[in-house]
């Protein structure tokens, strides 16, 4: 017997009979009604697998239009459940608009036992796969919703990121592809995220890929999948990236690290909105948003024989550079402080502040690691700290690595940029002592590290 429930809807009382005796062998619940007008009042209707429905109920009415009518309101309440039209007027074009308006099946009366069992049984099982595929299409969303709701921000207010924040806002309810430029560390990502999240896709998925890690015999498998036995280690049929990203957005991150023969294979799916399978020679057609980013001059590589025209063409409809950190000034000390709050919190620091030379310090230095150093820089001011004041000692800061090797061809900028790195180091990040030192005014300081960034 099937875990399941049937309910039958016949205005003859010797058919609800003969049919609540024939199934109530093979099913746990068995319901009867005689009147389809109970039909709307029936609470549990969406708790049932399979309505068994009469198509004419009026005395001298044979058109089948009841029983469509009542097939459309049981959907509409209860879309899940297979319905099995029943009538004793059998033709063929009153069946196929029973199958156009949802019914899962048609059985005429008088009808043949086994044949009925078996057009249940089947209905039964696609209610059942219906519920299955509703299941896997919410974990699909519940998924989606989990990484789409991952906490990245954009922290600032300076007007080169507003300038860019406005364009993506722009560019994002539009459909076109997008590169994203800029050094590393200055959040090519977090700009295709947003693309993403200002853009009608929003609640579709946002697949990100970095080209730089994909090895070149493993792009066609990692992009646009593979078959079982296509290869030694294809064990499974395995959907790629461009797949994975449907009806959402894909960013490729590091475009520029592309092989011209991969570059050939990437224009050909964007081109034809089609990939094809390693292994397989059947196309499947694909509707993604393209972001690409990268930190590489294309113009130049395009030049230089290194990147394909063409490619760059299709990548480039609209063009987002992201400013870096040493032009974003008023937002050092903004996201300084934001990822200071969030390192104390994760470290049980709370409370933590920095004081105004180490304030200096970093408007001074030209971060040239950009967001992503400025990250480091105070998760491990954090994490060394001793009190609840951060100093200028306290930020270990990159500033050597830029100093020229060989002072006979220094500039006079170059020279000063080394005294006053020196004399910084030296004095702890104290900018009054360094000051001292150089026998300069900390005003005049402050205005010679403007000066030289």
């Amino acid at each position: 017997m099937l875990n399941a429930k049937i309910l039958v809807v016949d205005d003859n009382k010797s058919v609800l009979s003969a049919l609540e005796i024939l199934l109530q062998f093979e099913y746990q619940t068995v319901e009867t009604i005689s009147n389809p007008n109970q039909l709307p009042s029936f609470k549990d209707l969406p708790d049932f697998d399979i309505v068994l429905l009469d198509m004419n109920f009026s005395a001298g009415v044979n058109t089948g239009n009841e029983g469509l009518y009542w097939l459309r309101e049981i959907r509409k309440k209860a879309p899940e459940i297979s319905v099995i039209m029943m009538t004793a007027y059998g033709a063929v074009d009153l069946a196929v608009k029973a199958l156009k308006e949802g019914a899962a099946d048609f059985v005429l009366k008088p009808w043949n036992n086994d044949k009925l069992l078996a057009t249940v049984k089947s209905a039964y099982e696609l209610r059942k796969s219906r519920k299955e595929v509703n299941k896997l299409k919410q974990k699909e969303d519940n998924l989606k919703q989990v990484i789409n709701q991952q906490k990245n921000y954009i922290i600032g207010n300076s007007k080169a990121l507003n300038t860019v924040l406005k364009l993506v806002g722009k560019v994002a309810k539009t459909d076109v592809n997008v590169l994203v430029t800029g050094e590393n560390g200055t959040g090519k990502e977090l700009i295709a995220r947003e693309l993403h999240n200002l853009s009608l896709r929003k609640n579709e998925v946002f697949i990100a890929v970095d080209m730089g890690s994909i090895s070149e015999n493993l792009f066609e498998s990692e992009l646009f999948g593979h078959i079982k036995g296509s290869f030694t280690d294809a064990k499974d049929d395995r959907a790629g990236k461009f797949e994975a990203a449907n009806g959402g957005t894909l960013f490729l991150d590091e475009i520029g690290n592309l092989s011209l023969q991969t570059q050939a294979k990437l224009l050909s799916a964007i081109q034809n909105k089609t990939i094809v399978r390693v292994g397989s020679n059947k196309p499947i057609a694909v509707d993604i948003r393209l972001v690409c980013a990268t930190n590489e001059n294309l113009d130049k590589m395009v030049a230089d024989g290194l990147f394909r025209e063409d490619l760059l063409y299709r990548i480039n409809t609209i063009a987002v550079e992201v400013p870096p950190l040493r032009e974003r000034e008023q937002d050092i000390l903004v996201l300084t402080d934001f990822y200071l709050q969030k390192f104390a919190s994760k470290y049980g620091k709370q409370g933590l502040r920095i004081n105004q030379d180490a304030q200096e310090k970093l408007l001074t230095y030209p971060w040239p690691g950009n967001v992503r150093e400025l990250l480091h820089t105070v998760e491990r001011a954090v994490i060394l700290s001793e009190g609840l004041v951060l100093k200028p000692i306290d930020f270990l800061l990159n500033t050597k690595s830029q100093m020229p090797v060989e002072k006979g061809q220094m500039t006079l900028e170059e020279m000063e940029l080394q005294m006053i790195t020196n004399a910084l180091d030296q004095n702890d990040g104290n900018y009054s002592a360094a000051a001292e030192q150089l026998g300069i005014s900390r005003q005049t300081l402050y205005n010679k590290m403007k000066k030289l960034k």
